[in-house]
């Protein structure tokens, strides 16, 4: 038997269909938007075929916008080259009950070409690749997210309905670190946090954050790979719980004028015999050289990694002057002012990236932290002295403020070129364009507003 809660092995899932315990496998992977997508199987049927063989699916999945339709611009997948399939290969190392579904189990699977050749431009792909290049230097990174979303009252269909206004928060007023408010809450916010614990992950515990309905649940950090496929499934079935519950809840970086969602992300490394390396006693400020080159490196490419931690149009309205997500390219220790903070000591010494929001494609984020990272390592930068007081009203570099400046500096980078490769570069480009495009081609209700009878 497996011997951590929730998690399954190949065994274990063959005797718990055979009894009639588990009679549906969910078979996924993270696409580009960061959803966990994949089809239910039989129990029956994973068993005798799929674990072995794996299970098909459209092509057009990775090359697709979020409402799901089909757009140009893929090299992968066209209507030119047929959408043909992909095979979602099962990682067992993930298999797990999913508690909140019945008779249920999920496995998180790799993307592949019918050769078994990795689909490059998967999210989990272009992770592994990166923690492979760590791997060449005798290195493995360890991560932890930091979720935030907000809580609604209204059932998700509701919220649909209403087209997400007049929606009623889960409170009504900051909610930071309280109490009394987010108790209200607690009956939905202790069965995520339950059944996340059921389904395998260390789940330490919740806060009420400073938007109105805003939580963070927080969990245990763990190898950067392992990190992210928790995060696709909690992601996922916070929002199938709640739904449960008649309530809805959102990651959307910014859903209104007041504080974002953010998913602050702390990395460290170690080498292969579980030492840290990050720590250096002797030091200072405790940092080792390879840790004052990896942060000296993030800053060196963090603008033209900006599409990889802000992926979408509302992305870049969370980054405000004073509202605890970072506008100022800096580090710091301990500051929550800059874009990079450092903390800890010991194992624990680890850089946190906070430009991130809760909208974001973790493996993407983690990638161009990895990238970054290595490029500061491998060329040896110096760190400059951390900023002190107020990041906000220093003279730093700053972030790209939109998506169309993002994008282009991710695409003249040659850092993320040569980390990531030319074709995963061009696939989210592309993403990047069909958005714009598709926004900069929407009325918003702002402009109905100020247009209709004034202009």
């Amino acid at each position: 038997m497996s011997t951590t809660a929730g998690m399954l092995s190949r065994a274990d899932l063959e005797r718990l269909v055979a009894a009639g315990e588990i009679d549906t496998v969910i078979v996924g992977f993270c696409d580009m938007q960061g959803r966990l997508t994949g089809k239910r199987v039989s129990g029956r049927l994973f068993v005798e075929e799929v674990a072995e063989h794996g299970a098909e699916c459209c092509n057009y999945l990775m090359a697709v916008d979020v409402d799901m339709n089909t757009v140009d611009g893929y090299a992968t997948s066209s209507w030119d080259t047929g959408y043909g399939d992909m095979v979602m290969t099962p990682d067992f190392s993930t298999l797990r009950r999913i508690p909140w579904l019945p008779g249920t189990a999920l496995v998180i699977a790799d993307l592949c070409w019918h050769d078994r050749g990795p689909v490059t431009a998967a999210p989990r792909s272009v992770l592994n690749r990166q923690i492979d290049r760590l791997a060449d230097r005798g290195l493995v990174p360890y991560v932890g997210t930091e979720l935030e979303f907000m809580v609604f009252d209204d059932g998700f269909r509701d919220a649909w309905a209403k087209g997400y206004r007049g929606l009623t928060p889960a409170s009504d007023y900051n909610v930071d670190y309280a109490m009394m408010a987010s108790t209200r809450m607690e009956p939905l916010l202790r069965d995520i946090r339950l059944g996340m614990a059921a389904a395998g992950m260390y789940c330490e515990g919740v806060k009420g954050e400073c938007n109105r309905g805003q939580q963070e649940i927080a969990f245990r950090y763990d190898h950067a790979r392992i990190t992210c496929d928790n995060h696709t499934i909690y992601r996922n079935g916070a929002k199938e719980i709640a739904d449960q519950h008649g309530k809805s809840l959102t990651f959307m970086a910014k859903f209104d004028v007041r504080e974002g969602n953010s998913c602050h992300i702390h990395i460290s490394l170690r080498d292969r015999q579980g030492s840290a390396v990050f720590a250096d006693p002797d030091d200072e400020l405790g940092m080792s050289p390879m840790f004052r080159s990896f942060v000296a490196g993030q800053l060196a490419t963090m603008r033209e990694m900006t599409l990889m931690f802000a992926p979408n149009i509302n992305s870049y309205k969370r980054f405000v002057d004073g509202s605890f997500a970072p506008t100022a390219i800096a580090w710091g220790l301990d500051n929550r002012t800059c874009a990079l903070r450092v903390v800890g000591h010991g194992h624990g010494m680890r850089m946190e990236n906070r430009a991130p929001g809760g909208d974001v494609n973790q493996y993407l984020a983690v990638s161009a932290l990895i990238a970054g990272g290595i490029y500061g390592i491998e060329r040896e930068l110096e760190l400059p002295d951390p900023m002190r007081g107020n990041a906000y009203a220093s003279s730093a570099q700053r972030l790209p403020t939109t998506l169309a400046e993002a994008a282009e500096l991710f695409g003249k980078s040659e850092v993320a070129r040569a980390a990531f490769g030319d074709d995963v570069v061009e696939h989210y480009l592309n993403n990047a364009r069909v958005e714009l495009e598709a926004f900069n081609s929407a009325v918003t209700d702002w402009e109905r507003v100020r247009g209709f009878e004034r202009l």
